[in-house]
Order: C-alpha cells, then structure tokens, then sequence
C-alpha cells in the first residue's frame, strides 16, 4: 500500500519518469519506511532492555569461564545500541571490572555489529533469514575472534593503569512499574532516533542515487559473483569508512539489487559497523598499537571468511 502511495506521489502527481522517478521514488519510499521499522524495532528492544543493567551484567561476567564469557560478551552486544566508537567506554568499563581482554574485545565487536538498529533494518529490507544468518555470522565472528584476543597473553599492551575493584559488583536489581517500563523506552526509542534519522536519510540518498544512476555492469564487475577478490575489496574499502548499520544497511540494499552478491555486501557493511578508523585513534590512547593491529586483523579476516561463506550459503 505504501509503494502503491509512492508511486502515485511521484508518477501522477509530479509527473516524474525515468531516472529522475527511480531515484526519487526509491528516496521517499526507503526513508519512511526505515524509519518506521527502527521506531517500531528499537522500542520493543528498548522496552526488554528495562530489565537489565550493566552492573548486573557485569558481575554476571566476572564470574564466568573465557570462552563462556566470550558468548556471553557477544549476546550481549545485541542489546547495546553502540557504534564501534560509543561502545568504548563499556569496553573501558569491562576492562576495570578486571573481566577478561578477549571477553571485552567479544563485545566490542559484536556491539556496532549486532545491535538492534542493524536487526531492525536487515529485517525490514532482507526478511528474518537472512536477519538470522547475519546475526549468528556475528556472534560467531566477536566470540571467536575475541577468544584468540584473549590467548594471546597481550594484557601488557593495555596503556592505562587497572585498578582493581574492591570486592564483587553488586547484582542491583530493576524495579519499574509497566508505564515506568514504556516511559523508559519510548524515550530512549526517541533518543536514538533523533540521533541517527539524519544518517538514514544520507545513506538512502545516496542510496537512491546509485539506484537510479550508476550502472549494474560496474558494479558486477567488481563485487559480482565472477570476482573472487569480492568479498577481500568489500572488508578493505569498509574499514576506512565510518558510519553505522543505520547510514550502510540502505547502500547494502541497493548494491544487491543492483548486482552485487550478498555475501560481499554484509561483509563490506561488518567491516564498516566494526571496524573504522576513528575507532583505532580512540583506542590508541588506551591501547598499543600493536593491539589495536592485531583487533583490526583478526576481526578483518574473520569478516572476509564469513563474507566467502555467506556467499557460499547463499
């Protein structure tokens, strides 16, 4: 009913064909109806998170075996709305809590890359397999690359000083009435929108441009099924670039449809939600170099394997 709406906005009202209607009509038609799914997803998320804490978390982490930790760490990024930058100072936070580097690298990784912003938008344009395929490629990319983190003995490459924490974190329990429970959430739904509606409307713009006006041929060529460098080119390119799932899952959506595998273009937008350049200057204050080098690799190349097998799978 919408599309129909869009169309009749576009064709019989403004009189727009061709190019200039494809482009157009794919702008208006994306924006509202990825707002619309972001509200809708991110408050019946919002609302579960009432019921817990970090502190409770946390302690709940303290406790727990690496590799179990390395699990936990990486559901628990699902409910954390963070890009790569503003999941730093839980990671910090996790670090102080004296849990383990590889079981908080578990969830920095999985936080920009497995939130619900990222959810609610695959769901919306993808439907819920391809949804569910992405979620568990994630988890499986922060738990395993978060583990080798943690063998890697490299807790010397930490440059500021852990104080331990006196005793255990207290299990702080959650009293909120049902009202007090949607209060919290619609106002944190509203909250992340008001931050991130700007970069949806600037990744579907550009979406809508490459939608309308750059050719099928070009972008086969180099991210279709016949490049076997596709998915290597897609995590290279991403890494630079510094957005989150709200701003990239739209280009992900018109670069499939225009020809280029899906494999390659979930691994290009896992590069960018996970990894990116400010992220490594924020980190170089707290870490070595040659950590944040050896997060980046690992991360990097679990991101192209999962990119070959998606592409495999699908």
């Amino acid at each position: 009913m919408w599309k129909n709406f869009v169309d009749y906005l576009t064709i019989d009202c403004l009189g727009l064909e061709g190019r200039v209607n494809d482009t157009i009509n794919f702008f208006i038609y994306d924006t509202f109806k990825i707002w619309f799914l972001l509200i809708t997803i991110i408050f019946a998320v919002s609302y579960l998170r009432t019921h817990f804490n970090t502190q409770k978390v946390r302690a709940y982490l303290q406790g727990k075996s690496e590799f179990t930790g390395n699990i936990l760490a990486s559901l628990f990024g699902i409910i954390t709305p963070f890009c790569s930058c503003s999941a730093i100072p839980l990671f910090l936070g996790f670090i102080q809590a004296r849990i383990p580097l590889g079981v908080t690298f578990s969830f920095l990784i999985s936080s920009p890359m497995n939130n619900e912003i990222a959810i609610a938008l695959l769901f919306g344009l993808f439907g819920w397999k391809i949804t569910a395929i992405y979620i568990g490629f994630g988890l499986l990319v922060a738990t395993i690359g978060g583990y080798f983190i943690g063998k890697m003995n490299m807790e010397k490459y930490i440059l500021i000083p852990v104080v331990p924490m006196e005793g255990e974190l207290e299990d702080v329990q959650i009293k909120l009435t049902f009202k007090e429970r949607l209060k919290e959430a619609w106002d944190y739904t509203a909250d992340i929108f008001f931050k991130i509606w700007f970069y949806v409307l600037i990744g579907v713009a550009i979406g809508a441009f490459i939608h309308g006006y750059v050719p099928a041929d070009l972008i086969v060529q180099y991210a279709g099924a016949n490049n076997p460098f596709a998915p290597l080119i897609a995590v290279l390119a991403g890494i630079p670039i510094y957005s989150n799932a709200s701003g990239v899952i739209p280009l992900v959506e018109v670069l499939t449809s225009k020809g280029m595998v899906l494999g390659t273009a979930l691994s290009f937008m896992m590069a960018i939600t996970a990894l990116s350049l400010p992220e490594a200057m924020i980190l170089k204050r707290i870490l070595h170099v040659k950590l944040i080098a050896m997060f980046f690799g690992i991360v990097g190349l679990g991101i192209v394997c999962i990119g070959y097998l998606f592409n495999f799978i699908l």
